[in-house]
């Protein structure tokens, strides 16, 4: 019968006390091979996971941002619609102003056509001056409360997206 032992144990190279030694000292560079390869699998599992929380925290952020961003460029779009009718509407006003105080100066120039003296002249040019600087007052006033009612009205939605913004990132930090 032949012997099943390896052709170096036969020519008395190795004994069973040292293939049973190597074969222990592979079993554990196996064992230990194994248990790196599961660490090394636990640790790129665990990495990928990290990686993939921090990509889906970037894609909220970022969403967040184009959203945060969006809702600036409305505020803005509606800052300049308010500005763009205020400014019109305070053109309408001058030019009404204007077209009376117009119509009021051609008729006192046509009442000084027909004066009999030169002291009703006068006192018509006074009258008119008069009431010109009375009415450029008057006028004058209400066109710059006007202006600063419509500069609070324009800057309104500019300022809620300031004051959001500093509440949203007094949060984050």
């Amino acid at each position: 019968m032949m012997s099943m032992k390896p052709k170096a144990m036969e020519a008395g190279m190795m004994t069973d006390e040292t293939v049973t030694t190597a074969t222990k000292g592979i079993e554990a560079t196996v064992s230990n091979l194994k248990d790196g390869m599961t660490k090394a699998a636990a640790g790129f599992t665990e990495t990928q996971a990290k990686v993939k929380e921090g990509m889906e925290k970037a894609m909220k952020t970022a969403e967040e941002l184009v959203s945060f961003s969006q809702g600036n460029l409305e505020a803005l779009l509606k800052s300049g619609q308010i500005w763009a009718t205020g400014v019109q509407d305070l053109s309408k006003q001058v030019a009404a102003s204007a077209q009376a105080s117009f119509e009021e100066t051609m008729s006192t120039f046509k009442a000084m056509s027909s004066v009999k003296s030169l002291k009703d002249a006068m006192d018509l040019q006074a009258s008119l001056a008069r009431t010109t600087m009375e009415k450029t007052l008057a006028e004058s006033g209400k066109l710059t409360d006007a202006s600063f009612k419509l500069t609070e009205q324009a800057i309104a939605p500019i300022t809620a997206r300031v004051t959001l913004a500093v509440e949203k990132f007094a949060k984050s930090a």
